[in-house]
């Protein structure tokens, strides 16, 4: 009996060890989704630099790669970078004060496992979707302008708009 319950917690024990695949299929609804053939890297600076050239900024950026790297694990790169602009924020809190909750609109750099990389990002207009019943057309048409500014900056920020 004891070699049994032995053998079994070791089996619980790996099996909880294991490494689990991640799941990395990208939801269909709200979602764009553009891998590139360029590395992580080369993505997060080509990103920078196409919400400048946008003329959006660059609110926040957080991701887990760095400080794992700082605590001796190694995971694939990914960064979280929140992009807005004032304007836009102002008059969001005009139509829906608890709309501003989703400022700012993120991208997300993510490394692949052949070492390319994809920006993938909510579409404003989903993002701001859920407000639209208190915010009404005047908030459907900013998420639909920043729809095409987000668009803008993805396809500059992957080579696809010189």
């Amino acid at each position: 009996m004891m070699a049994r319950m032995g053998l079994a917690s070791w089996l619980l024990a790996l099996m909880l060890a294991a490494p689990v695949a991640a799941d990395t299929r990208w939801p269909e609804q709200g979602w764009q989704v553009l891998p590139v053939t360029f590395p992580y890297d080369e993505l997060l600076v080509a990103l920078r630099e196409a919400v400048e050239a946008e003329g959006m900024f660059i609110v926040t950026e957080a991701g887990p790669t760095e400080a794992a790297a700082s605590r001796g694990i190694v995971i694939p790169g990914n960064r979280v970078i929140g992009v807005f602009r004032n304007d836009y924020a102002v008059e969001i809190l005009r139509l829906s004060v608890p709309a501003m909750v989703e400022a700012p609109i993120r991208f997300y750099v993510t490394e692949d496992e052949d070492g390319s990389a994809t920006l993938a990002w909510k579409t404003p207009s989903h993002v701001l979707a859920p407000y639209l019943e208190g915010g009404g057309e005047g908030l459907a048409e900013i998420g639909q302008e920043l729809d095409a500014v987000f668009a803008a900056i993805a396809h500059r920020a992957v080579g696809k708009i010189d």
